[in-house]
């Protein structure tokens, strides 16, 4: 086993000021769901963090939707000149931790917490391995800014035993990233998602009523996939959610297992609303 630990040093911080003007989105790589036949040893290993995506342009930090993220200024000052693809993240379980920090951005005590985790350098012409390569030796050095470590298994058998691991210890997942792959915007095969359990956002569509005991409440959420497959969401809300659902319009997270015969989620379980920023 093989372990690559990036020290990267970046301190991004969502801002809640709404005044961010909605520039072009960032041209990020997003990841597919883990491929079996994909040899484990062609791959760079990390945990999946449960943090807010955020890029790093050379000037500016902005959200995976591209609204600008204001960061207090002595985090800024501590980012590099280069562009950065990473995640502002508080540590496991600790996600509504990143948002509250988000929605106070020039108050520097709700971020003392908060790392922005890199795993990439978009704009480096290199491979995945040359470009940790390159965070390691460019990165500044910051308690901010951090690295996430990488490693390189041999098996599917350690695959799944590190998943196992991760999981237990409270982690949502793992990511792939393919050792010889070049740096390609949209979604792609090179970079892979592995996780016990899926999860998928959608946005909410109608309130639909609850009965019996869930009378007068909230008794479903009829959502909508961004590919327009709508379905309904009715498992995982506490009391206080289904007195107090998430508006119409607002994204959510779910947690499902598989897809059923006509392609929506199978048992999907509500997890959270996610804010926008």
């Amino acid at each position: 086993m093989r372990t690559l630990y990036l020290s990267l040093c970046c301190t991004a911080m969502l801002a809640t000021v709404p005044a961010f003007g909605l520039e072009t989105l960032p041209q990020l790589q997003l990841a597919n769901s883990y491929q079996q036949q994909d040899a484990v040893a062609d791959f760079w290993i990390s945990e999946k963090l449960d943090g807010v995506r955020a890029f790093w342009d050379g000037h500016q930090l902005r959200s995976r939707s591209g609204q600008w993220i204001k960061l207090p200024e002595p985090l800024r000052k501590q980012l590099p000149a280069f562009a950065l693809d990473a995640e502002l993240w508080a540590g496991r379980g600790q996600f509504q931790q990143v948002m509250q920090a988000l929605q106070h951005s020039s108050t520097d005590v709700h971020w003392q917490t908060i790392r922005l985790m890199v795993f990439d350098a978009p704009e480096h012409p290199g491979t995945f391995t040359e470009r940790l390569q390159f965070l390691q030796q460019e990165l500044p050095d910051s308690t901010f800014l951090q690295l996430i470590p990488q490693q390189q298994l041999q098996s599917k058998a350690e695959l799944e035993q590190l998943l196992k691991q991760v999981v237990s210890e409270g982690g949502e997942g793992l990511m792939l990233h393919h050792a010889k792959a070049l740096y390609q915007s949209g979604r792609v095969g090179h970079l892979q998602k592995l996780k016990l359990v899926e999860d998928a956002e959608a946005r909410v569509v109608a309130h639909l009523p609850g009965k019996g005991q869930f009378s007068g409440m909230l008794g479903a959420l009829l959502v909508e996939l961004p590919d327009g497959r709508r379905f309904k969401l009715g498992s995982g809300f506490s009391l206080d959610e289904r007195q107090n659902p998430p508006p119409i319009g607002r994204l959510v997270t779910f947690q499902y297992r598989g897809l059923t015969h006509k392609g929506t989620p199978r048992f999907a379980v509500f997890v959270r609303e996610r804010p926008e920023p």
